[in-house]
């Protein structure tokens, strides 16, 4: 099997308690040192991560720069980086063995793979966890609209810490927009499914680590996180808008694709405010984009799920929605009565704390 260099790409900000564990994952690694590098970006931490990072010299190479959020690190980091194959990690999550030589292996015997993804084990501060790996159709192209549906059901096992790609794809993608503070993951991964082969691999490589700085959990207190991720989902879906058109994708394709974006966005509105007509309209969008092979069974009883809808705000529903699905009382009745909708290609497993 040919073998290439790889370069191990850390993107960190603010994660001193985090990243030795990240640098850790990538140094355990069964894949030759001599055949990687370790190039950690860090985008101008201003807490003890400078420091954490000093300690695993000569190992790594560290490239700081002034915070200027993900779209930033990664266009500063990726053209120095050395290797034929670029793998991503966030400075807060970290790899299981044989990661990366399985990526790898896999991109060298799969010559139009561009970029290859995985399972993950999402980890929740109780010390539960939730192991999330793909079924069916491991390997998928956006060359038709039936791939740009496929593709965006099975996106979420191509974020950061999952991605392997090879750098001369990443230098055709080219800059990511700026403006994408965050979630400059998808416009890469997106634009790589147009351009080549993607593989998911089923194997739950990742340990996602949900804490305070990543999980998106909103109160009616602080609503500034979803403005901010809002305005970015729509800077996503207007920056994948304009290049995939520079690039004469056909629009029917675009439009799938960036639908599921822009759903995401309508979705996230809704917290700032809307009418019932708004709740209505963005929250049946959002059904038939997730969940393309539901029944008519599953469709009524969704539409009876947004009754109260029709007599609330649109904040107010989406608060009473996300209380009431953290409520383990509801979600154990809930799956004894009409279990929650899974997508037919993910397997789930979920492990409770034993703490």
């Amino acid at each position: 099997m040919p073998r290439a260099f790889v370069s191990v790409l850390i993107d960190t900000y603010n994660h001193e308690h985090y990243v030795a564990d990240a640098i850790n994952s990538v140094l355990a690694q069964d894949f030759p040192p001599s055949e990687r590098e370790i190039v950690v970006v860090d985008d101008g931490s201003t807490d003890g991560t400078p420091e954490v990072l000093a300690k695993f010299a000569p190992d790594i190479r560290v490239l700081r720069k002034a915070n200027g959020g993900q779209a930033s690190a990664f266009n500063y980091a990726i053209p120095q980086c050395r290797g034929e194959i670029i793998s991503m990690l966030d400075g807060d999550d970290w790899w299981a063995p044989k990661k990366l030589s399985t990526a790898v292996e896999a991109l060298c015997k799969h010559p139009s793979v561009g970029i290859v993804g995985h399972g993950t084990v999402e980890m929740f501060p109780d010390g539960s966890r939730r192991t999330e790996s793909i079924r069916e159709h491991p390997l998928f192209r956006i060359d038709s609209p039936e791939g740009a549906r496929l593709f965006r059901l099975r996106k979420s096992f191509l974020g950061t810490s999952r991605m392997s790609c090879r750098a001369e794809l990443l230098r055709r993608i080219g800059p990511v927009p700026e403006a994408l503070t965050f979630q400059a993951d998808e416009f890469i991964f997106t634009l790589a499914a147009f351009f080549s082969d993607v593989l998911v691999l089923p194997e739950p490589f990742l340990f996602y680590r949900i804490h305070g700085q990543n999980h998106f959990h909103l109160n009616d207190e602080s609503l500034g996180p979803a403005r901010r991720k809002r305005a970015v989902l729509l800077a996503v879906a207007d920056s994948l808008r304009g290049r995939l058109t520079q690039e004469k994708i056909p629009a029917e394709w675009i439009e799938v694709v960036v639908e599921s974006v822009q759903s995401e966005a309508d979705m996230l509105g809704l917290f700032l405010g809307g009418t019932p007509v708004d709740t209505i309209r963005a929250e049946l969008k959002d059904y038939r984009i997730m969940h393309p092979n539901a029944s008519l069974f599953r469709w009524f009883l969704k539409c009876a799920s947004l009754l109260p809808a029709l007599f609330v705000s649109s904040s107010r529903y989406q608060f009473f929605k996300q209380k009431l699905g953290s409520n383990p009382l509801y979600r154990r009745m809930r799956n004894a009565i009409f279990p929650f909708y899974r997508p037919s290609h993910v397997d789930y497993f979920d492990e409770k704390s034993s703490q």
